[in-house]
């Protein structure tokens, strides 16, 4: 996917997520009688707008990272009396409060529905059956043996691999003990081991989970057939094709992926004859690998990336479920995504995760672009997923988010009286520097993993 294809995609995620996010809001402030004054997609400058019904103006902006839904508020606007009953701070509590939680809670619900469609047409995943264990690991101390398949990991059922990295995700950064139960294929006979970890991955960079265990998990073997080009690069430049599959480099063998990725990367600036096939027939091509800089060692790159592999039937498995099992499957994975989302942010305070793993807008961008090239349900379980982290993130006790809204309100019905205005806005501007704070530091991450 081309550079420009990557922005239009992330624009179209942002987007939605955004807009469902800031309609919570404004449907409820107008169900509510509240005057709304603007509704944009977006902050800037405008780059669309147009007049609507009850004289919300809508807009949408030239930064999409966000948006905001604007009220009547006799606090910073010189209202004519007859707007004063729709002016936002006149409201009775309950009815701020509502206003605060309706964008995370439409966020919520943006990912049970997506969910449950997903869910409808049918889950796939790959058996986590481990292809093998690697010498002196955490999974080879512990016992876990080659051919086994990981049915659950601390009492959680793990169907498929991506059931298993969740449970994984889950005890990023704990100490204790990580409980596997496994079997044999076709085999409903458990066995039961226990992994000691200690403050596991704590500072690790965005981690490899069954890696780190030692576990190899058995997949279809990825052969080195071009997925994409890059129009600058050396494969591009020489006459590769998406599509083609490379057999020999130099007269010797590439059986896998890895074996010509190790190969190009050991040779920068040689010349390597490469022997392929191309709709059935063989041809043969001179590829210069680029040198690019890494560590400072000089590495191989011709610019191409590797077609998906075909996972075989016996390795995946597929979950059929009718309307009210998808709904409440539904239900649980957004209740699981919150929970977790809020565990990492906790984790992240407390020092058990490394804030490197803070992901901003560019490596967002990047993962809606490469989950769209998968396919349409790849994409909408992303959107679900960015969804619900939108929506807990909101609720974080800040005051310039949503949670400092409902905190605000909260102090309210406790002291019967609204906290003095210049508290308010003294937390306001703490929550003002705080939010762009951690939007720097994310973007910063994005950048040094570039």
């Amino acid at each position: 996917m081309n550079t420009l294809q990557t922005l239009a995609v992330a624009l179209v995620t942002f987007a939605s997520v955004v807009a469902v996010h800031e309609y919570g809001h404004f449907w409820v402030a107008r169900r509510a009688g509240v005057k709304v004054i603007r509704f944009s997609i977006g902050f800037g400058k405008p780059l669309l707008r147009w007049q609507g019904a009850g004289g919300t103006e809508y807009v949408l902006a030239a930064v999409p990272l966000g948006g905001y839904v604007r009220m009547a508020d006799e606090r910073v606007d010189d209202l004519p009396a007859a707007d004063l009953p729709g002016a936002f701070n006149r409201q009775p509590v309950g009815i701020r409060m509502a206003i605060a939680v309706a964008g995370p809670m439409a966020n919520f619900l943006l990912a049970i529905l997506v969910l449950w469609a997903l869910f409808l047409r049918g889950e796939m995943g790959v058996v986590p059956q481990i292809a093998s264990i690697a010498p002196d690991s955490l999974a080879e101390r512990a016992g876990l043996q080659s051919g086994q398949e990981i049915r659950a990991i601390d009492g959680r059922d793990t169907p498929t691999v991506a059931a298993v990295n969740f449970a994984l995700l889950e005890r990023l950064g704990d100490s204790g003990i990580l409980s596997f139960a496994t079997a044999y294929q076709g085999s409903d006979t458990l066995s039961r081991y226990e992994v000691s970890i200690n403050r596991w991955l704590k500072d690790a960079e965005q981690p490899n989970l069954l890696s780190a265990l030692g576990v190899t998990i058995k997949t279809a073997q990825v052969v080195p057939k071009i997925g994409e080009l890059t129009e600058a690069g050396a494969a591009f430049a020489a006459g590769f094709k998406a599509g083609d599959l490379i057999l020999e480099a130099d007269g010797q063998s590439m059986p896998l992926w890895m074996d010509w990725v190790t190969y190009v990367r050991a040779r920068p600036g040689q010349p390597i004859s490469v022997l392929f096939e191309r709709d059935g027939s063989r041809q043969n091509l001179v590829v210069t690998p680029a040198t690019v800089m890494s560590e400072g060692e000089p590495l191989g790159l011709v610019g191409m990336s590797v077609a998906i592999p075909v996972i075989p039937d016996s390795q995946q498995r597929i979950f059929h479920r009718g309307p009210v099992e998808a709904l409440v499957a539904s239900l649980n994975r957004t209740f699981d995504l919150l929970t977790f989302t809020f565990k990492s942010i906790g984790r992240m305070l407390q020092g058990l995760i490394s804030p490197s793993n803070l992901a901003g807008p560019i490596t967002i961008a990047q993962v809606a672009a490469s989950t769209a090239e998968a396919g349409w349900v790849s994409w909408f379980g992303f959107l679900a997923l960015l969804s619900v982290s939108l929506g807990a993130l909101n609720l974080l006790p800040i005051p310039v988010l949503d949670g400092g809204q409902l905190v605000f309100g909260l102090f309210e019905v406790l002291l019967g009286k609204p906290l003095p205005e210049r508290i308010q806005m003294a937390g306001y501007q703490v929550g003002v520097v705080l939010v762009l704070s951690i939007m720097m530091f994310a973007l910063y991450n994005d950048l040094s993993n570039l």
